[in-house]
């Protein structure tokens, strides 16, 4: 007896279908918003100066990664031949993507007066650093994450946030840019600010849900990560029904909500996890239904 043949997944929506998106955007933002677009069908094309994309060097792999499907292009801006180059697909082009401060693409012929006269049909989504008057100011994902009350200690964060939250801001205005151009009959301009990213990536700590007295910044007994056995567990019992669960399973008395915030009951539900094995506790959370994931020490 064959076994059925497993189902296909199912293909995304390719709502940029038809859509040619133009990206002169270098390092993690541009190329990540690219993936992105690829993914919803657009047609993307990638314009590198002499030197290529700094990111080649730093990981080869997430490069490859990112322009998979991508047309590249090699050109020298700054020469006659490379300007030719660049605007034979322009004209072709549907939206163009930047990550240049303004003053270098105005040097470069491509501000969006110049652009929108020349190629009124051609939207520009610039990724920039900081927003508006700042956008002239130095800085990475790093500085926007610390302006942003995101660095704690002296630790780097586990990943390149403001970059990636600012490549799918990216992406949203690249859809943005269809829109509009399919409502007004022409082309726009959109701004993704990289600060921007951060300060949104940074509203529940602006809002002090991830402060040490907010509910998911670990008040709550039942959102934490703590000790076990032979490693740690990442508690995300929040709701009631999974925090009851958690408090039975720790043989904790629940009378409401606010036992979990009390500090007999971290003490308890600390006590009864540091007793368990990894192993233990993902049979435990099949079990009970409790969501929560172990790792290493």
């Amino acid at each position: 007896m064959t076994a059925a043949p497993s189902a296909r997944p199912a293909r995304p929506p390719q709502p940029l279908r038809g859509q040619r998106v133009l990206s002169l955007a270098l390092n993690l933002p541009g190329p990540a918003a690219l993936m992105r677009l690829r993914a919803m069908g657009a047609r993307c094309t990638k314009v590198e100066g002499p030197a290529g994309d700094p990111m080649a060097h730093y990981k080869p792999q997430a490069y490859d990664e990112m322009h998979a499907g991508v047309k590249q292009v090699k050109a020298d801006l700054k020469t006659e031949a490379g300007q030719k180059k660049l605007h034979a697909l322009l004209a072709t082009t549907d939206v163009l993507l930047t990550s240049f401060r303004p003053s270098a693409l105005n040097k470069l012929g491509l501000g969006w007066r110049a652009l929108h006269k020349a190629y009124p049909q051609l939207s520009l989504v610039a990724i920039v650093g900081a927003p508006g008057a700042r956008a002239e100011e130095p800085g990475h994902d790093l500085t926007y994450m610390a302006d942003n009350g995101l660095i704690t200690g002296l630790d780097l964060p586990p990943s390149l946030f403001a970059d990636m939250g600012g490549a799918l801001m990216a992406s949203e205005a690249t859809l943005q840019a269809v829109l509009l151009r399919q409502a007004k009959g022409r082309g726009v301009q959109l701004e993704v600010a990289l600060s921007e990213a951060a300060r949104w990536l940074a509203l529940p700590r602006y809002w002090g849900l991830t402060l040490p007295q907010g509910s998911v910044g670990g008040a709550h007994a039942g959102y934490k990560v703590y000790p076990c056995k032979d490693g740690r567990v990442a508690v995300a019992a929040l709701e009631p029904h999974f925090a009851a669960a958690l408090c039975e399973a720790a043989q904790v008395p629940v009378k409401d909500m606010r036992t979990l915030l009390l500090p007999a009951t971290h003490t308890a539900i600390a006590a009864f996890l540091a007793g368990q094995t990894r192993q233990q506790l993902d049979r435990l959370a099949v079990a009970r239904d409790i969501p929560l994931h172990t790792l290493p020490r």
